[in-house]
């Protein structure tokens, strides 16, 4: 029996390994999972996983000692660095972290035998948000639920990024580190030049641009002034659902169907988005992203090649522009993701790690109180940006000088706007949710080892039809 758990849980992370994102960290440098909606094995601040264990302890050797797990060391530095603050600001609760760092799939299988067996599971927890259906299976019986140690903090809170982090009893049991949202990245230098127009002209057309209509007219004003056959405005992925999770926040869609409905996978939306792709490969205002999507190695040269010179990510990756390509220092734009019709939301949060207290933690009190604090106060926030990059989901905090206008921050050093103040102008309603619920890696796992690569690489492919297979083989595990 107790091999048979082991096997089936091992068999959920592997799967759930490949959900929904297949896309944003799986082929840089230093990392080999995905995340685009789902999982990683680095994070989105693009620090690998550990392929070794270790494990540090710190704060005060006399205070409550509390057990933690993550599986990207960055994460565990801020854990140090906030529980130096807590200890400051309360002396007479002071706290001393052991924090072990696992290689992704050796921590999340770790974790679900621990919560399955009821015993030896850590105090607090780092969950991947492809992973976090399987932890979550188990709601109050097997984590804290955060509610009444986040309220302070939760009028403040972006509620789609809050919600990704719910059981479906309507309880919070993961503290989320970014909202992730989804924005355009344009390259200003290559198309000002390009274009014999100053970047401020750049600008005001990409400011213009409101819907994809309005996209597909720049791109195609662009790809004249250039002349170059070999060259394209944008990319699309064969490996990553961003484009499909951006369509279907933008018509309210959800293809998991959430907790209480079947997945629908035949979405006018998704459709919409692949039929539009298939149409700029045929025409060459789109490539097929290298490796299969731009968050990867050859993404990068990619880019920094201007093969391309747009495409959609969330806000962090920033810090891919920071990391991997630092020569592209002032040449990029931020702006509002396009819509295809005027009044819907321009942006959806992909990715992210959910940080969970577990119920057999002794003191689940202090480690949930912490854990809010650490992650959502101004505190924890202004040192998730400072530190992570991480466009931060307490949204008080994004109008706070310190944090959207500081020129020593390296993010707002980088780009040619401030990021903050397009997550401003986005707003805080504006950021759409697709679930993350227990059907949800055999979609992405499906949609990315067969659904884009059959009507992507063939452009003439029936989109309607391969949607078609696509429900038949989530309809097979419903």
């Amino acid at each position: 029996m107790k091999k048979k758990l082991i096997s089936s849980i091992m068999s959920v992370a592997m799967a759930a390994s490949l959900l929904a994102g297949c896309g944003s960290a799986s082929g840089t440098p230093e990392s080999t999972g995905s995340s685009d909606g789902g999982n990683t094995e680095a994070t989105e601040s693009g620090e690998a996983a550990a392929e070794e264990t270790p494990n540090s302890t710190f704060g005060d050797a006399n205070g409550t000692h509390l057990e933690m797990w993550t599986f990207v060391e960055l994460h565990g530095q801020h854990y140090q660095d906030m529980a130096e603050i807590w200890n400051e600001q309360n002396p007479d609760r002071t706290i001393e972290i052991t924090c072990t760092t696992y290689p992704y799939g050796d921590m999340h299988t770790k974790l679900l035998t621990s919560l399955e067996a009821g015993t030896g599971a850590p105090d607090i927890c780092d969950v991947e948000v492809g992973q976090f259906p399987n932890v979550v299976a188990g709601l109050d019986q097997w984590l804290v639920p955060l509610d009444d140690y986040a309220k302070d903090y939760m009028p403040t809170m972006v509620p789609a990024r809050m919600q990704t982090y719910q059981g479906e009893d309507g309880h919070y049991y993961g503290a989320p580190y970014h909202v992730g949202a989804a924005a355009m990245y344009y390259n200003v230098a290559a198309m000002s030049e390009a274009m014999g127009l100053s970047q401020e002209d750049v600008i005001a057309k990409i400011d213009g641009v409101k819907t994809w209509s309005d996209y597909e007219t720049l791109g195609k004003e662009y790809l004249t002034a250039l002349g170059d056959d070999s060259k394209h405005f944008t990319s699309v992925d064969t490996g990553g659902t961003d484009w499909l999770w951006l369509a279907m926040a933008e018509y309210g869609d959800d293809w998991t169907g959430g907790f209480d409905n079947p997945a629908n996978c035949k979405l006018e939306s998704v459709s919409k988005m692949l039929k539009m792709q298939q149409g700029w490969l045929k025409d060459g205002f789109a490539e097929i992203s290298p490796d299969g999507h731009v968050d990867c190695e050859a993404g990068f040269q990619n880019i920094m090649d201007r093969n391309i010179v747009s495409f959609p990510k969330a806000l962090w990756y920033m810090s891919r522009f920071t990391n991997y390509m630092p020569e592209e220092k002032g040449n990029w734009y931020i702006a509002k993701c396009p819509v295809f019709e005027d009044g819907q939301k321009c942006s959806v949060g992909i990715g992210g790690t959910g940080t969970v207290v577990t119920q057999q933690s002794q003191n689940k009190e202090l480690a949930a109180e912490f854990l809010c604090w650490a992650k959502m106060s101004d505190e924890g926030e202004q040192h998730i940006w400072d530190k992570l990059g991480f466009d931060v989901c307490n949204t008080a905090m994004w109008t706070k000088d310190s944090i959207a206008h500081d020129d020593n921050n390296q993010y707002n050093a980088f780009f040619i706007n401030y990021p903050y103040d397009v997550l401003n102008d986005i707003g805080m309603d504006n950021i759409g949710k697709i679930s993350v619920v227990k059907i949800s890696p055999t979609i992405n796992e499906y949609v990315c080892t067969t659904t884009l690569n059959q009507v992507l690489e063939d452009p003439d492919y029936s989109v309607d039809d391969s949607l078609q297979e696509l429900q038949d083989a989530v309809d097979m595990e419903q």
